[in-house]
């Protein structure tokens, strides 16, 4: 029995996810704050793929949330053999001016809760023949970006995290792939209050489900890293070359004439 957890799972990239699992025959555990979305992703998944697919709705901000989802596994004889940490979000605007408790709440979703699961659950992947682990990062995770400060800072820790993290499994049934998606056609720039980007935004965005199908093909074949979209691989590519200053001058220039004063 193939068995899988999906954290952000609601909508976007973790929604696209679960269905591509659910047609390769995995159970799924979904986890994510909306409770409503949540439940009807899992009744739609379930009758469509003939998988079992369970709703667990859970603040990941929260740092009991770990706890909760490793009791639930384990009241529930779930025994999964793939971890997908796709929760996160971010926050738009000048480090300053943002209250400092939204600021650290995203830390927590985007760094605290994947640590913290991944950490409990490695457990229960161990005793798996081959297990894999998924952490979504970010292009942001490659460079400093003026008006999201934060948020690439996070992302910069996940990819950074998931390679060493990778190397200290290696002789381990479990593989640990990092995934950095580009813009996509998600409600990710709604969320973080981005509506002014959309339009630049739409030039470069890919669909959730061809990033999804990319990152577990990588996934599955035991990639460290995926950067799915030829445009953002050769993005992260130039920013090993150019100078700091000048990838950050460019950022600020794409993000700050876009933020509303």
């Amino acid at each position: 029995m193939k068995q899988a957890i999906i954290t952000g799972a609601s909508k976007g990239l973790g929604k696209a996810l679960a269905h591509q699992l659910a047609a390769m025959g995995y159970d799924l555990l979904l986890v994510a704050r909306s409770e409503k979305m949540l439940a009807d992703l899992a009744q739609q998944i379930t009758a469509t793929y003939k998988v079992k697919a369970t709703s667990l709705a859970l603040d990941l901000s929260d740092t009991k949330s770990s706890g909760a989802i490793y009791s639930w596994c384990e009241q529930n004889q779930f025994n999964p053999s793939v971890l997908i940490n796709n929760a996160g979000y971010a926050c738009w605007g000048f480090f300053e001016s943002m209250p400092i408790d939204q600021q650290e709440k995203m830390i927590q979703v985007n760094t605290g809760s994947l640590v913290n699961l991944t950490h409990t659950m490695l457990p229960l992947l161990k005793r798996q023949p081959a297990a894999y682990i998924m952490n979504i990062a970010s292009t942001a995770a490659y460079q400093a970006v003026p008006t999201m400060a934060l948020y690439a800072a996070s992302k910069a820790f996940v990819k950074s995290f998931s390679r060493g993290l990778r190397y200290e499994l290696r002789n381990t049934n479990v593989s640990v792939t990092c995934v950095s998606p580009g813009p996509m056609s998600t409600n990710f720039i709604q969320q973080a209050g981005m509506e002014a980007m959309q339009e630049t935004a739409k030039k470069f965005e890919m669909p959730a489900e061809v990033v999804a199908k990319k990152g577990l093909k990588a996934m599955f074949n035991k990639k460290s890293e995926s950067i799915p979209g030829a445009v953002n691989y050769l993005t992260v590519k130039f920013s090993n070359i150019l100078p700091d200053a000048l990838l950050e001058k460019i950022a600020a220039n794409l993000y700050l004439t876009k933020l509303k004063p």
